[in-house]
């Protein structure tokens, strides 16, 4: 397909599958907001212990860490829209039984929560890979860009709104309801996904074993400096940066505004990626990408100091706001950089890693978050996460230089059956 010189902002809605497929994030990005406002305040108010945050970050990162390399080996082997189907239905079923067990809450209803998010985890650990590789599939390769745009935007969206309404129906009502709430969303997402045509799914090698399959993946992603150096980026600003986790004592204990002002802050960082993605929609970041990807990551380091040191509302949800910006900036150019620089054949192997990366850094994150406010205070932990990111993103820039340079212009396609547009 030609390289169009003025983009289409409207080009991946014109594919009545990529529709539905929007339709489907919705529902899926809204449950998992609101999920993980609920859990997050409820695991709080059981134990009143910030590592206790922290270990329900690493509950869902042990599997979706552990079962990621084996799960992009089956997304580049199986129909992915199945992989899709099945991990979907399992998510359902995690959201509807973590309703029941907070219904009556008991002595063991902690180790209750952390089981069920560790069956979450279980199903991203196929999910992801799978979900990645399936999108690309949707679109022709001349409109990823404008397609990780309208997802990442609907995403955002739904990250502004699951949020605060989560907060205000923990508030308002209860964490079994919200929970409920959660799995008729998740339902609905599935219903989506299943009303999306099939893909042929490409041939693998023959002869090649499950663990060359998985080694090609990440050899793969070693001898492409922009692949890992944008990977690393994203792994360690969010391991040491990263604030989510802690969302929940800076709303109960030091700015004081209850699960209301939790969903709020919650909701901040996705009303501030939502506008930079709809910008990119129609003006995609080509030109000097690497830079605007390390000076995003700065700008995200910095944001995060400012929060730290905030004492008021107003200026914590206007930093938040920021890390939001920067951090969409970033998603778009490092979404664009994974799809656009590897072959479809290789997606699932290749975004299983990115997971690892990127995908359960959110989770470390929430473990190394939970372990240094246990260690150095919560304030402090937060403005030293920012100042770490600061350096990491000085350290890739050096050793990473292809990645400085680097100009996403529309690269050659492979060879595809074009998708007729409606």
């Amino acid at each position: 397909m030609p390289v169009q010189t003025r983009p289409d902002p409207y080009a991946a809605l014109r594919f009545a599958d990529f529709r539905a497929l929007l339709v489907a994030s919705v529902g899926s990005s809204l449950a998992s907001r609101m999920m993980a406002v609920a859990i997050g305040y409820q695991v709080y108010a059981l134990t009143r212990d910030p590592l206790a945050l922290g270990w329900l970050g690493l509950v869902e990162a042990v599997p979706a860490l552990g079962l990621a390399l084996l799960g992009g080996h089956y997304a580049d082997r199986l129909d992915r829209r199945s992989i899709l189907l099945i991990t979907r239905a399992v998510f359902t079923l995690c959201a509807a039984l973590l309703s029941v067990v907070s219904y009556r809450e008991g002595p063991e209803t902690l180790i209750l929560l952390y089981s069920l998010v560790f069956m979450a985890g279980v199903a991203r650990g196929f999910g992801d890979p799978a979900a990645s590789a399936f999108e690309t599939r949707i679109v022709p390769a001349t409109a990823f860009l404008n397609a990780s745009s309208w997802l990442g935007s609907v995403g955002q969206a739904s990250s502004i709104i699951g949020p605060t309404l989560g907060g205000l129906l923990l508030a308002s009502w209860s964490a079994a309801g919200t929970y409920a709430l959660v799995a008729a969303l998740a339902l609905a997402s599935w219903v989506g996904l299943w009303r999306i045509s099939p893909r042929p799914q490409p041939a693998p090698p023959e002869q090649e074993s499950m663990r060359s399959s998985i080694l090609s993946g990440l050899k793969f992603v070693r001898r492409d400096p922009v692949i890992l150096g944008s990977m690393a980026l994203d792994l360690f600003a969010v391991l040491f940066g990263g604030v989510v986790a802690l969302l929940p004592i800076f709303a109960t204990d030091i700015l004081k505004v209850g699960p209301s002002g939790l969903g709020l802050m919650l909701a901040a960082p996705a009303a501030g990626a939502l506008l930079v993605m709809l910008w990119a929609a129609r003006f995609p970041p080509v030109r000097n990408s690497g830079r605007i990807l390390l000076l995003g990551v700065a700008g995200f380091g910095v944001s995060i100091i400012v929060f730290a040191l905030s004492q008021t509302l107003f200026l914590s949800l206007v930093a938040l706001f920021f890390t939001g910006v920067f951090d969409g900036v970033n998603m778009v150019i490092r979404k664009a950089i994974l799809r656009l620089r590897t072959p479809d054949h290789m997606r699932g192997r290749v975004a299983a890693v990115s997971l690892l990366f990127i995908g359960s850094s959110n989770e470390l994150g929430a473990l190394e978050s939970g372990v240094a406010a246990s260690a150095f205070g919560t304030v402090r932990s937060v403005w030293l996460g920012g100042v770490v990111t600061l350096v990491v993103v000085g350290a890739v820039a050096l050793r990473v230089p292809s990645l400085r340079r680097l100009h996403l212009d529309a690269p050659e396609a492979e060879p595809e059956r074009p998708l007729p547009a409606d």
